[in-house]
């Protein structure tokens, strides 16, 4: 039992390390906050999932939902 809340461990904290820097990584959305409702569409836009940008945000939610996962993990094994 103290193996497996030793690899729990590391990886919350490889997660949590992930999630971190993901963030940081990412530009802020400030720039758009004077428009306004919808706009046109840019081609970056429409291919944002591709983008560095789309795979710093995937890395984020998949690092935050394993982070969430594995915290919840550890306080029901401790």
């Amino acid at each position: 039992m103290a193996a497996l809340l030793v690899i729990i461990q590391i990886f919350l904290i490889f997660s949590a390390i992930v999630l971190i820097v993901s963030v940081l990584m990412q530009q802020g959305n400030s720039a758009g906050l004077g428009e306004i409702g919808g706009g046109a569409e840019t081609f970056l836009g429409k291919n944002k999932a591709k983008s560095y940008e789309g795979k710093l945000e995937l890395a984020t939610k998949v690092s935050a939902a394993v982070f969430v996962v594995l915290a919840i993990l550890m306080t029901a094994l401790q």
